[in-house]
């Protein structure tokens, strides 16, 4: 009986929310205990706040599962000066940027009688943001700089018109999490979230921030600094970093002929469908494949689509957005303008303006298939 069920469990696809298959008993339970850190409910008494776009990682990344996606559209903005030497890009850090908080608390509000954080006026842009799932992000964060530059391309020296650049962190390290790929590493990604997003200081970023530059009132932040330990910031990273990928749907004969017509107009160059993580202390991560339908890189999606700055990305440019898990979406794009699959690839410029003509000339059955494989995934 103990054997047939572990041959079910072992044929079973994994469902959204489950951990990647092959940890050990200690990945495993740091796994279940991190998901108790991110679904954990900060209040103003134990962090949260007093800026902050929710009270628990699980509040935005919900659907389907905690690690999911969401609901929520978030502002962020930047200041673009393209005729300045050296950094073209103000992340306006100093004014409380690039994230501006839609929420205070009730002291705050008290205080200066505001109900979210203003965007400071040297702002060029305000960008929308939705939550991204981040199931399998522990794979993105696995392959190696080496394999994503190998996909690199900025002088277009190839002629296809696709040219992908990497974006750097401010210490030059290679980025690839968030939509203009700044951040370098999952941990950085996870560690800042809890700030940037809940309010909630930690060793990794023990300063509170401001509100718009300007200092936080006294007796607005009541709970001691750092408002979640060392220990909670690795539970909560092992949880994100062991989610599994949504597993790809066994393709139908239409989504079959749907993954030639992806692969016909052009999709691939960006969308690369398989990228090959590295060396690993967790072998679960370890030399696997990653179907993540995405070069990590920042291509221009042209002015239609642009907004702010970040690091080297200037407003038209993004990084390709993995599709892994795109058929649990329900808005799509940076900003969830688009609100079907056919609607996202439609509003592709820049870059992706080619492959988006050759899918609108396609026979009306060959879009359909192309969606229909999307919809695998």
């Amino acid at each position: 009986m103990v054997l047939a069920v572990a041959l079910v469990a072992a044929c079973r696809r994994p469902q959204p929310g489950d951990p990647l298959r092959g940890l050990s008993a200690a990945e495993r339970a740091r796994f279940d205990s991190g998901r108790v850190v991110f679904d954990s409910v900060f209040t103003p008494a134990i962090g949260l706040g007093p800026l902050f776009n929710a009270s628990a990682c699980a509040e935005c990344h919900e659907d389907p599962v905690s690690g999911g996606t969401g609901d929520e559209v978030e502002r962020h903005a930047a200041a673009f000066h393209p005729e300045r030497a050296g950094r073209a890009c103000d992340e306006l850090a100093a004014q409380g940027g690039p994230v501006f908080q839609d929420s205070v608390t009730p002291a705050l509000h008290a205080a200066l009688g505001i109900d979210n954080e203003a965007v400071p006026p040297e702002a060029t842009a305000i960008a929308a943001r939705t939550t991204p799932d981040i199931l399998g992000f522990g794979l993105l964060d696995a392959v190696s700089d080496s394999a994503i530059l190998a996909y690199a391309d900025p002088d277009d020296r190839n002629g296809d018109g696709i040219s992908g650049r990497p974006n750097r962190f401010f210490d030059g390290r290679l980025g690839r999490f968030g939509r203009k790929a700044l951040v370098p590493a999952l941990r950085e990604f996870n560690d800042g979230a809890f700030q940037a997003e809940q309010g909630v200081t930690s060793p990794s970023v023990p300063d509170e921030g401001t509100v718009s530059g300007g200092p936080l009132p006294a007796g607005t932040d009541p709970a001691a600094d750092p408002e979640l330990s060392s220990r909670g910031l690795e539970l909560a990273d092992a949880f994100v970093r062991l989610l599994a990928p949504p597993a790809p749907q066994r393709l139908t004969r239409e989504a079959r002929q749907g993954r030639e017509a992806f692969a016909r107009v052009g999709c691939p160059s960006c969308h690369v469908p398989a990228l090959r993580t590295g060396d690993n202390p967790v072998a679960a991560l370890r030399r696997r494949a990653v179907a993540a339908y995405t070069d990590l890189l920042l291509h221009d999606m042209g002015p239609a689509l642009a907004d702010i700055c970040l690091g080297r990305a200037t407003p038209g440019k993004f990084r390709t957005e993995p599709l892994m898990g795109v058929r649990l979406m329900t808005r799509f794009l940076h900003d969830g303008r688009a609100t079907t699959l056919e609607q996202a690839i439609d509003l592709h410029g820049g870059e992706g303006a080619r492959a988006a003509d050759l899918f609108r000339a396609l026979p009306a059955p060959d879009r359909a298939a192309l969606v229909a494989f999307l919809k695998t995934l």
